[in-house]
């Protein structure tokens, strides 16, 4: 331990009393010929020891660059870049002054004779017209750092404990690997199973589909795809990860991922299985080791990352993945693409609920319920892609899609409700069993056609959608309503559920460029038929015969339903180099139509015809801050079960009857997104707004009886609005070449008001709630990182009628993320979280949760051996308070508890040794 101590005191002591130069160097780039200035090039500081980055920054519109900092070191050499002209280079020496002033820094152009060598760039950053592009070796990670380790250390990106990924505030949908998806397209497998080691470049753009980049569109500016390049000396060889580990209470893990790269040729397999929540791909990667499964819940029991979808259930999890990829090039013009995935998982869920339901008269009554559920699911997904370019001016790009999902399981649940005196006035008991199998298959085709170099071009897109799914189900209830007129219900049932769905969606396009590469004229056709068949075929269980013999018409359904959307729409572009707008006027014209096997008397046929309009403006001051706005005029129809005059019986305490009357709902909603980032003082900062406001919305509306037994329709109200909006600054502070600071504060605001009936009597709640959130990072030298975090969430409904109270939550939580690497091999994690949920009545209302992985480095860094502890204070929860303007209700469900596990992991590398890169040109 004395000698621990002494190693950190030397550390300390060797760091705050070496000598630093504080330093600012200030400058203007220019073109050499006409003397313009050079926005967006790159000015950065090396060390000549070992040509590590001290410092960088680009220039402004004006030509202009601050580059400051301090260094240890007082030799060092500046070099200034810029795409399609030739780099400058000089050393500087540091003394005492700190001010530096370089005057103009002219720029020719590149030549292209043939004796040139080709120079490779070692620049930070490289802004590309619409790219970011950032040189990995730039930026200094762990030595078996992944991609999610490096995207945390480039300026403006963030990546969230759950691994979502935001560039300046906009979300992350798409990373790509040499341009081509990597088990089609999900962002998690990638940044946690590809390792910096082989990335060359980190490149962001706007998001766009294939069609779009090849026939000059414009992308989605709401959200950004990342494209990681690989170092050319690494595209030919194996690379991998094994890893197993085994705990207490039985809990276990296993995962093991094979890449093949062998120039355009890719082939990667993984799978994995664990009883931890865990949705796999974590490859024993420390940072997956203490967050024990970071899932999301979707209200059918599946858990997602990132939109893939893992099996199903809640509470504890087993889950089981496997898959494959396949991406070559064929001759010339021809990219495929293939993926296999295979999820399964099987879970177990005890949960319990009190709820305090609100009448609009005031009084109040309550409803408790306990359930538990058992579900088994596996999944099996193929898809594949194929681009096929004709010639340089058309592309063919065809994307088939298959699905098959099979589903069994079990569901419990008693509840029982109670007037203002806790009286028990209904009691209802269900025991169900399922099962089910699913298959979809969809096929997109999209042709784009370039028609000449002004930026004109023709798209036609096809997509067809056949699913079929088919449900067993049993189900045994009991339901008992006391007071003045008791009732006993008692049902014993099998129901054959059949849902079928037959989608085609076309749409052609032309652009007409009136001036070339700036202005534009669009046309576009879009056509949707929704084909869809519901049968429910429900038997009574006749006990003489003993079985399910007696056709039950109250709770059967047969149906057939056409949904027909017809768009044909105009619109003008405008783009320039600072800004671009454009809008879009369409006229849809839409059909449903319902064909009711069992009540001829439903059949339904509606006609909704509606204006539409979307228009987008954005604009970019310079080369570090830009502004987006966007206005859309949307209009949609009920569905068929709101307007289908069929009366729902499914449920005894809740009998739900559609409105015909039904208008079609009017949505406006716009959105405003401005983001900065100075590169030179490392500060980043995005605002954004949003709102919709909604004419002719469908809501519920429900009256309940003495017995508190709902009966349920549809009305359309107006007023109805939602508002959502915050912002987040960021500084990140380099106290010298070996310690730095990461500042973060942002907020988050959203409100809404709503429309609501309640016993006949229609009132408005408005809930408005924010969320401030504070954070920082501290790094000392790659030994020491501590990164706290502290976020709370103010909520306040109010109600237009005096019989609601209104209603105030509040929520606060704490995270403490720390880490340390010393001795060099050994390093320790810790994530620890506190919650506090003050108004919560019934549950825990606190706890502090604590994981913590030692990680120790064996056989020359290809090995890691791990020991995790999860839930080191045994206090994990998800009690959780939901208030809505009719309930206030709280919830709690069963969660992982406590566990230690042994691990090991192992990875293996073959790709082809570093290439000597050449230094640049000097100019003195």
């Amino acid at each position: 331990m004395k000698k621990l101590l002494y190693a950190f005191i030397f550390l300390f002591s060797t760091h705050f009393f070496a000598q630093s130069y504080p330093f600012k160097i200030t400058g203007k780039i220019q073109t050499e010929k006409e003397k313009t200035a050079i926005e967006a090039a790159t000015i950065h500081l090396e060390k000549i020891k070992d040509s590590s980055v001290v410092s960088y920054t680009i220039s402004d519109d004006k030509g202009f660059f601050s580059l400051e900092g301090k260094s240890f070191h007082k030799n060092l050499k500046l070099f200034v870049s810029f795409v399609g002209m030739k780099n400058y280079s000089k050393l500087i020496s540091l003394d005492k002054k700190s001010l530096y002033n370089l005057g103009n820094i002219s720029l020719d152009e590149e030549g292209t004779l043939l004796s040139e060598v080709v120079i490779k760039s070692r620049a930070p950053i490289t802004v590309k017209k619409d790219t970011l592009e950032f040189n990995v070796k730039s930026f200094k990670t762990k030595k078996d750092a992944n991609v999610e380790d490096l995207l945390k250390k480039l300026p403006g990106v963030e990546v969230d404990e759950a691994g979502k990924i935001t560039v300046n505030g906009k979300p992350v949908n798409k990373i790509l690997v040499n341009g081509k998806p990597f088990f089609g397209n999900d962002p998690s497998i990638t940044t946690k199973n590809l390792t910096k080691e082989i990335i060359e470049k980190v490149q962001i753009t706007d998001t766009k589909s294939k069609s779009d980049a090849f026939s000059g569109g414009k992308g989605d500016a709401n959200n950004k795809t990342i494209n990681l390049t690989i170092k050319k000396e690494n595209n030919k060889g194996w690379f991998g990860r094994i890893s197993a580990g085994a705990g207490t209470d039985k809990r276990y893990e296993g995962a093991t991922m094979v890449n093949r790269f062998n120039n355009d040729r890719r082939i990667s397999v993984l799978a994995s299985t664990n009883n931890i929540n865990s949705p796999g791909f974590s490859f024993g990667e420390i940072q997956k080791m203490f967050g024990g499964g970071n899932t999301w819940f979707s209200s059918n029991g599946s858990f997602s990352v990132n939109g893939r979808r893992f099996g199903g259930g809640q509470g504890i999890i087993k889950s089981k993945t496997a898959g494959v990829t396949y991406a070559d090039t064929y001759k010339k013009g021809l990219d495929v693409n293939l993926n296999y995935f295979y999820s399964g998982s099987s879970s177990n869920n005890d949960s319990k609920r009190n709820r305090e339901n609100i009448l609009p008269d005031g009084s109040r009554y309550f409803s408790n319920s306990n359930s538990s559920t058992f579900d088994e699911n596996d999944n099996h997904s193929i898809d594949a892609e194929f681009d096929i370019e004709i010639d340089s001016t058309f592309l063919i790009n065809v994307a088939p899609r298959f699905i098959k999902n099979d589903r069994e399981g079990t569901y419990n649940n008693l509840q029982e409700s109670f007037d203002k005196d806790k009286t028990l006035t209904n009691k209802s008991f269900i025991n169900s069993r399922s099962k089910s199998s699913a298959n979809n298959f969809e096929n997109d085709i999209d042709i784009t056609k370039r028609l000449n170099s002004k930026g004109s071009f023709i798209k036609a897109s096809i997509t067809n959608q056949i699913d079929k799914a088919n449900t067993e189900n049993y189900n045994i209830s009991k339901t008992e309503i006391f007071g003045t007129s008791p009732s006993v219900e008692n049902r014993n049932q099998f129901s054959d559920i059949k849902n079928n769905l037959n989608s085609f969606r076309t749409s052609v396009s032309y652009r007409y460029a009136i001036i070339s590469k700036k202005l534009f004229l669009d046309f576009e056709y879009r056509y949707r038929k929704n084909e869809r068949e519901n049968v429910n075929n429900t038997f009574d269980f006749n006990s003489s015969l003993n079985q399910y013999t007696d056709f039950n018409t109250d709770l059967s359904s047969n149906f057939k339903s056409d949904d027909i959307t017809k768009t044909p729409s105009l619109g003008i572009a405008y783009k320039v180099k600072k800004w671009r707008f454009d809008i879009e006027a369409g006229y849809v014209n839409r059909t449903l139509k319902n064909n009711d096997q069992l009540r001829p008397n439903l059949n339904l046929k509606k006609d909704f015809n509606a204006l539409k309009l979307r228009s987008t403006f954005r604009y970019r001051f310079d080369s570090k801050a830009s502004i987006y706005f966007d206005y859309n005029l949307e209009n949609d129809a009920p569905s068929i079960t709101q307007l289908q005059p069929f009366k729902n019986v499914s449920n005894p305490l809740n009998i739900i009857t559609g409105n015909p009357s039904l208008k079609p709902i009017k949505r406006h909603r716009v959105y405003l997104n401005f983001n900065k980032y100075n590169w030179q003082k490392r500060t980043g900062m995005f605002i954004y707004a949003g709102g919709d406001l909604v004419n002719n919305q469908v809501v519920s509306k429900s009256s309940i009886d003495a017995n508190f037994v709902r009966t349920t329709t549809y009305e359309n109200v107006n007023g109805g609005y939602n508002f959502w909006g915050g912002g987040s600054y960021s500084k990140q502070v380099k106290l010298d070449s070996i310690t730095t600071i990461k500042l973060r504060i942002g907020t988050n605001i959203n409100g809404n008001r709503s429309i609501n009936f309640f016993n006949d009597i229609q009132y408005k709640s408005t809930t408005t709630s924010i969320s401030p959130n504070i954070g920082f990072t501290f790094e000392w030298n790659k030994i020491i990182s501590i990164e706290p975090r502290y976020s709370v969430s103010l909520s306040n409904t109010t109600f237009d009628i005096d019989n609601f109270n209104n209603l105030n939550f509040t929520r606060h939580n704490l995270n403490i993320r720390t880490k340390t690497n010393f001795p060099k091999k050994l390093e320790w994690r810790n994530d620890i979280r506190y919650s506090y949920n003050p108004n919560v009545v019934g549950f825990n209302n606190s706890a502090w949760f604590w994981n913590s992985t030692l990680a120790y480095s064996v056989m020359k860094d290809k090995g890691t051996i791990t020991l995790k502890a999860y839930d080191l204070l045994k206090q994990n929860n998800n009690a959780r308070r939901t208030s809505t303007s009719n309930y206030i209700q709280d919830s709690e469900s069963t969660v992982l508890q406590q566990y230690f596990m042994l691990g090991f992991s192992w990875k293996f590398n073959s790709l082809g040794k570093k290439g000597k890169i050449r230094d640049y040109g000097s100019h003195f």
